[in-house]
């Protein structure tokens, strides 16, 4: 349910590459928030004061309780624990933006059709970066991902539904960013 040491690491790596504070950071998770990364992100940010978006379909939130228990941590210590199902208006402004696999470890591989139909509009693409309007945004992910066919998942998902890139396209994965 928690992947606590992933969320410090990250931290970490936010503010190596930031010229920012850690509480004046704002970075957008996108996808399946109601998974592992999704609860750790949302509560650490909050712990440490940042601006935390969840963008993901409402089914895919985390649950209430700990929703609300975020909010809270966040206006104890600064921050801000905004959730919303438009991914533009998710990441405007953002310093980075962060992403997972679909279909976490352990689930049942019969949830990826339905994971593909629910989360594409929220794939991290060139678009999306450019919609933060931030130009020095950078891509995270806690990996593995898959954004292309070189893998046997990537390559599975490709003979079963057509696609070559899942939660962030290989242009964005490979770039600078």
């Amino acid at each position: 349910e928690y992947h606590p040491t992933q969320i410090l690491a990250d931290v970490l790596t936010m503010k190596e590459h930031s010229f920012k504070p850690i509480p004046q950071i704002s970075f957008a998770f996108l996808g399946d928030a109601a998974n592992n990364m999704g609860n750790s992100l949302m509560t650490g940010g909050a712990l440490l004061g940042m601006d935390v978006r969840l963008v993901g379909p409402k089914d895919r939130w985390p649950e209430e309780a700990l929703v609300t228990e975020a909010k809270r941590l966040a206006d104890v210590n600064g921050g801000t624990v905004p959730l919303t199902d438009d991914p533009v208006a998710g990441v405007e402004g953002v310093d980075y933006i962060y992403t997972d696999v679909w279909v976490s470890m352990g689930e049942a591989h019969e949830v990826w059709e339905q994971r593909i139909k629910e989360l594409t509009p929220y794939q991290v693409n060139t678009a999306l970066m450019q919609a933060t309007g931030n130009p020095a945004t950078r891509f995270m992910h806690c990996l593995p991902a898959f954004h292309g066919r070189d893998t046997k998942v990537g390559e599975e998902m490709f003979q079963k539904f057509g696609i070559s890139e899942m939660e962030v396209t290989d242009e964005v994965f490979e770039s600078p960013a």
